[in-house]
């Protein structure tokens, strides 16, 4: 016997309108879509039922693995925490962020990250987990282990998204020395000749290493049709040099120039939901709202905070002049699905996964009430 869902009195988010209407759900997938009321079925007493989310880039799980400074917890448990607070969150598909290459921003080794991926993995296979779950592995290009850690991950095809990273000073994200130094120097407590030194040393490195990986990695990314992304390009040049590795999402341009050049270079754009919500990006580079006035924004991730994504969605018409909730919606649900292949989920049509997300507006605040992957509920 078929498993059948009935859930009516909702305000539907589909691709291009809201209707009130119910939908019916059978054997973990979207069955029929009805505007109007109707008789049977599970009441949503008016709330919005939107597609699942679909994130691409979060660092939440290495911040439960690693909570504090040489602190380490166990790599399940770490997975468990962060798919609950994404789950609950409304996220249904994640993209783990894992981060290969070791430098001051990071303190999780290669073999760690290896761990943390075998935990996803195997609780996957366990059904331990709410949402679905994949791997995109962060390369800082400019370290010198890149490589080595990068090679741990050659069989395994849950990695799905390659991201290519530059954090060295000078660079990208840190192109204005004066915002690099207030980020490290205060956050090492560095003197001026340590943070001069600090700063040679970094800018050496990746001058040895950032091209020689960026293009190995590149090459083995396209070799295994996984997606890859570039990482706060700033000029046309970066866009250019991105463009040439076959990059499809361009992560965080710093600038409004290079994100008009990645979309005209066929890329789509993905800013911070953070950004969005605060008015600008944490590093002073462009706002996500002045790409989406113009048109350059393409898809939203929660980066560092999970709970960002669903509130940047209704936040963002009403700071941008013109932008409906169906086009928001689509911006963290069908846009990244579809950026990375994933062409059975991110919206609400016959035929689709049931991943859906029940939200509730208390003011300006979206409430989650309940959540379905695939027709279950999960949170």
């Amino acid at each position: 016997m078929p498993h059948e869902t009935a859930l009516k009195n909702a305000r539907i988010v589909l691709a291009d309108e809201v209707v009130l209407g119910s939908l019916s759900i059978r054997d973990g997938c979207i069955a029929d879509v009805t505007e109007g009321v109707t008789q049977g079925g599970e009441d949503m007493e008016g709330d919005f039922l939107l597609p699942g989310l679909v994130e691409l880039h979060t660092d939440n799980l290495e911040r439960h693995y690693s909570p504090r400074p040489r602190v380490r917890w166990h790599p399940v448990a770490s997975v468990l925490a962060h798919d609950a607070q994404v789950a609950s969150s409304g996220i249904t598909t994640v993209f783990d962020a894992l981060r290969v290459g070791l430098d001051e921003d990071a303190d999780v080794e290669a073999p760690e990250v290896r761990n943390l991926a075998n935990a996803i993995e195997e609780s996957m296979a366990n059904d331990r987990l709410r949402a679905d779950h994949f791997i995109h592995l962060r390369c800082e290009v400019s370290a010198s282990d890149c490589l080595e850690g990068f090679a741990l991950f050659e069989d395994d095809p849950r990695v799905k998204l390659v991201s290519l990273m530059d954090h060295s000073p000078g660079q990208r994200q840190f192109t204005d020395l004066e915002t690099y130094a207030s980020y490290y120097k205060v956050k090492m407590k560095l003197s001026d000749e340590e943070f001069r030194r600090f700063c040679e040393r970094r800018m050496g490195e990746s001058q040895r290493n950032a091209g020689p990986n960026r293009r190995a990695i590149a090459q083995a990314a396209r070799a295994r049709g996984i997606i890859l992304a570039s990482h706060d390009d700033a000029t046309r040049e970066h866009v250019a040099e991105a463009a040439a590795d076959g990059v499809r999402v361009a992560e965080f341009p710093t600038t409004a120039a290079a994100a008009r050049a990645s979309k005209e270079a066929g890329m789509a754009v993905l800013m911070g939901a953070p950004n969005v919500v605060r008015g600008g990006s944490h590093s002073g580079n462009v706002s996500a709202r002045t790409l989406a006035r113009a048109g350059d924004l393409d898809i939203l991730s929660s980066d560092y905070i999970p709970f960002s994504l669903l509130q940047a969605t209704f936040f963002l018409g009403e700071v941008v002049e013109g932008i409906s909730l169906p086009q928001a919606v689509a911006k963290v649900s069908k846009n990244p699905a579809e950026a990375v292949g994933l062409t059975d989920r991110g919206v609400i049509e016959p035929g689709r996964r049931a991943d859906l997300v029940r939200v509730r507006l208390d003011g300006d605040i979206p409430v989650v009430r309940t959540v379905w992957r695939e027709g279950r509920r999960v949170a």
